[in-house]
């Protein structure tokens, strides 16, 4: 088997590495995934009853109802969703993944971005701007529709236009360029912002000859505090994960993420099954007025760019994420190296020049994991148990589900 499982690796990993992920277009989710209807609330991680959301998920997904006009008050959204009216889903079973609580509604906007490769779509909704208080945060009020709505009526559809004009933005040229000047994809995104505007530039110079007020907004939200990139390397890492999905006998993880319950994998071999794990351990640095006790979680599948080589897979890009997330450049050296022994190999693509431009870890294998005793780390924003974000930090799973995987591989393919 191990022979078998080798081949499927390799496969799975030509797959990986070999993705194209390329900006399409910005459309309503409705319109734009697969089996998104009318009446449906997406969140992070695997589906689960309505009891068991709790906490800010919980509040996030009344509040996308309500914003989406699903519901006229809290009460009538939970009469809804118990009856079934409103139908909660996840992210990952429509082709998209959610930052934290992961919250789309039908009419949010989003970015389609095709594996040009092989033909998949990733999607991801748009960044709501600077404010802690975010509906993916488990926050809603006059405040975060404000936002919502400003995001959508104003932003998106100059940058849908320009995206047009141009024909659809190659992201892999952006993100290999980017881990070049500081980024490591999830929590800093300030070069690929930066590149990734520029690439507009000329589409939105033509538009603002009708339209200058909202192309000076919509440049305003690409770039007032780097982080807009952030959705797009989130719905890159999702087309290139699902390039290597149902590779039969591969032991490679194709999605990793949380609900409010736990920690999650899926893995190539295994189809659409979730394993399911404990929260992560986490090493956060708070903003200023709040303390650990305060740290929730209410979801998150932006470590799907840990699952393609990004995030914490590529931390030694991104030093200036100390002033961020705490650590040191040593910490983040020592972990990044750690990486490449719970991998299949390395990126052809993605590289870090303080490793000699050594490509980064790529393709975590489940047995590997377990062979090794060292888990992924991950750099996510932290969550208060009131809403909001209160922080940010690199978490390092548990190896609960990555043995309930090797359980159920060795069941279906033998030892």
């Amino acid at each position: 088997m191990t022979e078998t499982r080798d081949v499927a690796n390799k496969e799975a990993f030509r797959r990986l590495t070999e993705a194209d992920p390329v900006l399409e277009d910005i459309l309503p989710a409705g319109e734009a995934m697969p089996g998104m209807a009318p009446n449906m609330v997406l969140t992070s991680g695997p589906r689960m009853p309505w009891a068991d959301y709790t906490g800010g998920q919980r509040d996030a997904v009344i509040g996308g109802a309500l914003f989406e006009g699903l519901a006229s008050d809290r009460d009538d959204a939970l009469a809804k969703i118990d009856s079934g009216e409103i139908v909660v889903g996840g992210c990952h079973d429509h082709g998209a993944v959610g930052s934290l609580a992961g919250i789309y509604t039908a009419s949010m906007p989003v970015f389609a971005v095709r594996n040009r490769t092989d033909g998949n779509v990733g999607y991801c909704n748009f960044y709501e701007g600077t404010n802690p208080r975010r509906l993916n945060y488990g926050v809603y009020d006059d405040g975060v529709k404000e936002r919502l709505d400003y995001v959508h009526a104003i932003v998106a559809p100059p940058i849908r236009d320009a995206v047009r004009a141009a024909g659809g933005i190659p992201l892999k040229p952006i993100m290999k360029r980017a881990l070049h000047m500081g980024d490591e994809l999830h929590s800093r995104n300030t070069a690929a912002s930066l590149l990734f505007t520029r690439e507009l530039f000329p589409h939105l110079l033509t538009i603002a000859e009708t339209d200058p007020e909202g192309v000076r907004r919509a440049v305003e939200a690409l770039t007032e505090d780097h982080y807009f990139f952030l959705r797009l390397s989130m719905a890159s890492a999702k087309a290139i994960a699902d390039a290597a999905r149902d590779v039969e006998g591969s032991s490679l993880v194709t999605a990793m993420g949380f609900n409010c319950k736990g920690f999650y994998i899926r893995v190539s071999g295994l189809g659409d099954t979730w394993f399911e794990g404990p929260h992560p351990t986490v090493h956060a640095k708070l903003f200023d007025g709040h303390s650990e006790d305060e740290i929730s979680w209410m979801g998150g599948e932006s470590t799907i760019a840990e699952t393609v080589g990004l995030g914490g897979f590529a931390q030694a890009c991104a030093f200036p994420l100390q002033a961020y997330q705490g650590g040191s450049a040593e910490a983040m050296v020592a972990q990044n190296l750690e990486m490449y022994e719970i991998t299949l190999g390395e990126s052809p693509d993605f590289h870090i020049p303080f490793l000699g431009y050594r490509g980064t870890p790529t393709g975590i294998d489940i047995f590997k994991v377990l062979e090794t005793g060292i888990t992924p780390v991950m750099d996510i924003g932290i969550a208060g148990k009131d809403g909001g974000q209160i922080g940010a930090g690199l978490v390092r799973a548990h190896t609960g589900c990555f043995e309930a995987a090797a359980a159920a591989f060795r069941e279906r393919y033998g030892a």
